[in-house]
């Protein structure tokens, strides 16, 4: 299990829909609380980004682009 000292509180306001959305994506995984779901999808939107933007790389290495980054 990861660090367990507590951390710094975040307070995020959410639409209806984006709270319907959020609760049947954590109930479909039986995640324990909205906020290890919230947890959960922060760390995989964080790792998509970093995933895209080293694929990114890796085609600007093969002179597919030219975008700064």
């Amino acid at each position: 299990m990861g660090d367990l000292t507590p951390g710094e509180r975040l307070q995020i306001m959410l639409t209806p829909r984006e709270l319907t959305l959020l609760d049947d994506w954590r109930f479909s995984r039986r995640m324990p609380s909205r906020a290890a779901a919230i947890r959960e999808l922060l760390k995989r939107g964080l790792v998509a980004e970093a995933f895209a933007r080293r694929k990114w790389r890796d085609a600007k290495d093969f002179g597919l682009g030219s975008a700064a980054e």
